[in-house]
């Protein structure tokens, strides 16, 4: 059996598409919550009465940051393997989630689409574990490295219903939800 490129090739070539997934991806995921004023500091999430399983609010940015650097990675090994049965297929099928994902934000924290949210993360929830089959059999590792951000929107989920729960009136709510203070 002859092989078309050396083990060396194989990993410069891993090497350089990392150097543009991994930091496209987190700089996505980035800007996703910037644009969307995501996080605490939003004043109508703020306002939101807050599920008891709610993490510290800085685990967000720790957390998310480290699954997209997985996901760059995992879409960098899938790249990188030219010629690999179904490789186009899973790279379309990671592009159509990461859209999903970066859509949920803004859904969420702009539009205060509680459950429309939801409706994105169970799509997402779907398409993640498709993603991870694909990934799988064009390699496993980046099947792999997937399975820790599946845990973490399966979490988000909860956590998004929660919020619906406890909060059904801002469900779509307009305004920020900022209270005004006027002192006389």
């Amino acid at each position: 059996m002859r092989y078309l490129a050396s083990p060396a090739q194989l990993r410069a070539s891993l090497m350089r598409w990392s150097l543009f997934t991994v930091p496209t991806v987190l700089g996505l995921g980035f800007l996703a919550g910037q644009v969307s004023d995501a996080g605490p500091g939003n004043p109508w999430f703020a306002a939101l009465l807050k599920p008891a399983l709610y993490p510290p609010p800085a685990a967000f940015g720790i957390v998310w940051s480290v699954l997209y650097v997985l996901l760059g990675v995992a879409l960098a090994m899938v790249a990188s393997a030219r010629g690999a049965p179904g490789r186009g297929v899973a790279v379309a099928v990671f592009v159509l989630q990461l859209l999903l994902n970066l859509a949920w934000s803004p859904v969420f924290f702009a539009m205060h689409r509680l459950t429309l949210g939801l409706v994105l993360i169970g799509v997402m929830i779907v398409l993640t574990a498709v993603l991870i089959l694909l990934f799988w059999r064009v390699r496993p590792v980046a099947g792999g490295l997937i399975l820790p951000y599946l845990a973490w929107i399966c979490f988000a989920a909860l956590l998004n219903y929660q919020f619906l729960a406890l909060n059904p009136e801002a469900d779509g709510a307009s305004g920020s939800g900022a209270a005004v203070r006027v002192q006389l």
